[in-house]
């Protein structure tokens, strides 16, 4: 089975850059409540915990979707490195602004280059993409209510993030996403 040799590396690959990336960030001036951070966080918990653990044992959940096959596998192992190099791309055009919260930095700027020019919120897509990839590698029910929740998670953070950007950058903002898709790429 590909998944379990391969499928891990994309995401050991994006956390080993996301912890040393976190370590050059500008000050932080306003950030989301605690309150909505940690319900968003532990809904993304569940959902990871589900996508790459057998922790939970509800035999339902531990069946197959469909039956596996080795070009579900690639397919989901290359949709994961798909998601991870977006979401490693978008990291690195939003460099110093970035933060684990929802939060605006010192002189926070609004990005609108790399990913940025046709999404709104690249990181979330290219981890829900990432994840997606996973769940069809994997290809248990488990993994794909994970996804479901992990997508939940990052519409809610995406959501109160764009509150935040609107109320910072107004009419900047507005026509920005007038130009961008949300989660999803919009090209016209």
């Amino acid at each position: 089975m590909i998944w379990r040799d391969l499928i891990v590396v994309p995401w050991v690959i994006l956390t080993a850059y996301w912890w040393l990336s976190a370590l050059k960030t500008r000050r932080t001036v306003s950030r989301e409540p605690g309150t909505s951070r940690y319900g968003v966080l532990l809904i993304e918990i569940v959902g990871y915990i589900l996508l790459f653990t057998g922790w939970v044992q509800i035999d339902a959940l531990d069946r197959f979707v469909v039956h596996r096959t080795y070009a579900l596998e690639v397919i989901g192992l290359g949709l994961t490195w798909m998601g991870v190099a977006l979401a490693l791309w978008a990291r690195w055009h939003l460099g110093q602004y970035w933060s684990a919260r929802v939060t605006l930095k010192e002189d926070h700027k609004l990005i609108r280059t790399g990913p940025y020019a046709c999404l709104r919120h690249p990181i979330y897509s290219g981890f829900d993409l990432a994840a997606l990839g996973t769940a069809l590698a994997i290809d248990q029910w488990r993994c794909f209510v994970g996804v479901v929740l992990i997508v939940l998670g990052y519409w809610i953070k995406a959501r109160t993030e764009e509150s935040m950007l609107s109320a910072q950058f107004g009419p900047e903002f507005q026509q920005h996403c007038r130009r961008t898709g949300f989660l999803i790429p919009k090209f016209w």
